[in-house]
């Protein structure tokens, strides 16, 4: 029987919990699988809320500034993709802001139904320095994984302007395997699993969330004595979700050096399907983009993916 113990579990803040497990025992082979399998759900299935638009009372579009507000409107849709949401709720809302003192906005301020509730009340959102007021309507969803603004920008009603949608409950997720022997000799192992949340889900709920859509997932593959599937229709199916897949995995999952993943966001490159698009020659076309940086890229595509840049 598979047991599951949490070796560790820390809060450094609200908006960063910590576990670790142990998962097994698992016969030899079996636990990398298992391993990548959770690890995919956790950070990409996982339901969560984020804001996906803001109207700011007075302003057209980004580039405007607020009077007597410190930041511009570019640094407030920042700072609103740093608000971490949760709660029971399936269907888009509108919540509201409005502040007409002097003094320092945060997430608290806003009004949020009873079932919903901020995670980190204290998320800074603005300043005002003089006479004014500062009035913002938010339209919040329910969604999966990292939602582009420019994505957004097609969805939200008129007079919103859309912010990058953090919807993972999960920041990020390792694991190694450790091998140990029986009694009759033989040679299993155990699968140490650690999970970083930020605060909207526990990392035990991200356990329990993960491994309940990988048992609905597998167990949508039984296949009835009557079912007799066509040998091409499946290997066009699977090839048709393997490059859907990819578009749901963002380039944050290859742990690039922070050089490196700011020249490819740069280039709009956000997911592993953009930077399949591209050869190691290309990347080098990237401003700033050098040789060593594009190694960089190739082996962490390798190492964690088993894949190659186009050639």
């Amino acid at each position: 029987m598979v047991q599951i113990q949490c070796i560790q579990d820390k809060k450094d803040k609200a908006t960063e919990l910590y576990s670790q497990y142990s998962i097994g025992p698992f016969t030899k082979g079996q636990t990398t699988t298992i391993g990548n399998a959770l690890r995919r759900a956790l950070l990409s299935n996982l339901q969560g809320l984020a804001i996906v638009g803001a109207r700011i009372t007075g302003v057209n579009h980004e580039f405007s500034t607020v009077p007597n507000v410190k930041e511009d409107v570019i640094d407030i849709l920042l700072n609103l993709k740093q608000i971490i949401i949760k709660g029971e709720v399936n269907e888009p809302f509108v919540a509201r802001l409005g502040v007409k003192n002097q003094g320092i906005v945060t997430a608290g301020d806003i009004e949020l139904p009873d079932n919903v509730v901020l995670v980190e009340p204290r998320q800074y959102i603005a300043s005002i320095t003089g006479p004014s007021a500062l009035e913002i309507e938010f339209l919040i969803e329910k969604g999966c994984s990292y939602a582009l603004s420019e994505k957004n920008e097609s969805l939200t009603p008129e007079g919103f302007l859309a912010v990058d949608a953090v919807f993972m409950p999960v920041k990020k997720v390792n694991f190694f395997i450790e091998t140990s022997r029986t009694n009759t000799s033989s040679e299993l192992e155990s699968l140490i699993l650690e999970i970083w949340t930020n605060g909207s889900m526990t990392p035990a709920e991200a356990l329990s969330y993960a491994a309940e859509e990988l048992e609905n997932t597998f167990g949508s593959l039984k296949l009835t004595k009557t079912v007799f599937p066509v040998q091409l229709s499946i290997e066009k199916t699977l090839a048709e979700e393997k490059v859907g897949h990819l578009d749901n995995i963002f380039i944050e999952e290859l742990e690039l050096s922070v050089r490196a993943y700011n020249c490819l966001k740069r280039a709009n490159v956000h997911t592993l399907a953009d930077l399949l698009k591209y050869s190691a020659e290309d990347l080098l076309e990237f401003k700033n983009f050098g040789q060593k940086s594009a190694d960089e890229v190739s082996d962490n595509l390798r190492k964690r993916f088993d894949m190659d840049l186009n050639r």
